[in-house]
């Protein structure tokens, strides 16, 4: 019979073993990845986004906000982007992403132009991670040389979508999933900076606004909100900015917003207003954030680069898809 601390010194050797293998695939990847295979793989990506925005202003956050949904599932691989099969259950379903996460299409377009111009060469990952800096960057954001040569996953994680970081989620919750990604709280802050552009539904706000609001909410803040989503419209997918004082634009305003108790989501305003002193490593960063768009811009770049980083499937991993939605035929 083994000693009583074998089973938790081989679960930490494994469990360092595939922390020191995730840590080596991330070192693979370079911005000069594709400067041989396919040169122009970021002016594809831009047209294609830029072409989009001109129909669907939100595109830009919505390209963000998908690297970060598929990154903090089994790592940066592609997967959210399967659809439905006999042998995938799509990380699309699960109730973080549906009838939430949108901007596949203007993705398959990106990497039809791609099949086009270098077939079977750039990876569904990092046209996720290409498009989420095209976005920022558009919307006015800082730029980061991005990190590539990922390859794609050949199944989904369903049930890993379904615990994705959410709107209600206590602050300590939250902190807890970045961390175990590798993630600090600077770096959770930051990432949390997304929401300066974009839009959010009716629904991720509503129990904030009961008869027992949430104390921390401003009460003009409150009662606009409460008049664009009361409470008897029940499940209410209308669309509210993140940050309304410049919804398209990113920049540092949504970190004023807080300091103004107007963080719309209880994830946004929990960083500064959490009660019981839990919000003492996260207040500290929106004040400064607040107060520098060039710290919170350098910082957020820095988070992104990390992210990115998370558990890619590099060489022989995985596979390049031909589509984004579906798994290449043998």
């Amino acid at each position: 019979m083994g000693s009583p601390s074998a089973v938790p010194v081989a679960a930490l050797s494994l469990a360092l073993c595939a922390l020191l293998a995730a840590v080596s695939r991330a070192q693979q990847l370079s911005p000069a990845f594709y400067d041989g295979s396919c040169p122009h793989v970021d002016d594809t990506a831009r047209r294609v986004i830029q072409e989009a925005r001109v129909a669907d202003p939100r595109i830009l956050a919505s390209l963000v906000r998908l690297q970060f949904h598929d990154c903090f599932v089994n790592g940066c691989d592609g997967s959210l982007l399967l659809d439905d099969s006999p042998a995938v259950r799509s990380e699309k379903n699960a109730a973080p992403n549906n009838n939430s996460a949108r901007g596949f299409p203007v993705v398959d377009d990106i990497k039809a132009a791609l099949e086009h111009a270098c077939p079977g060469i750039v990876s569904c990952a990092d046209i996720l991670a290409l498009a989420a800096e095209i976005s920022v960057e558009l919307a006015g954001g800082p730029y980061w040389r991005v990190m590539l040569g990922r390859r794609d996953a050949t199944t989904a994680n369903f049930e890993g979508a379904d615990n994705l970081p959410g709107p209600t989620d206590a602050l300590g919750v939250l902190r807890e999933k970045f961390a175990s990604l590798g993630l600090d709280d600077t770096d959770f802050v930051a990432l949390q900076g997304a929401h300066t552009i974009g839009r959010a539904q009716c629904r991720f706000v509503q129990d904030r606004l009961a008869e027992q609001p949430d104390p921390a909410l401003d009460r003009e803040f409150l009662s606009a909100l409460r008049q664009f989503c009361p409470a008897s419209a029940g499940v209410d997918e209308r669309l509210n900015n993140l940050d309304p004082a410049t919804p398209d634009a990113f920049d540092n305003s949504y970190y004023v917003n807080i300091l103004r108790n107007r963080g719309l989501l209880r994830s946004d305003q929990a960083m500064l207003s959490v009660p019981d002193g839990a919000a003492a490593a996260t207040a500290p960063i929106v004040g400064r954030f607040a107060d520098s768009e060039a710290d919170f811009f350098r910082s957020f770049a820095t988070a992104m680069i990390k992210m990115g980083n998370i558990a890619p499937l590099t060489g022989d991993m995985g596979e390049v898809r031909r589509h984004c939605r579906v798994v290449n035929q043998s």
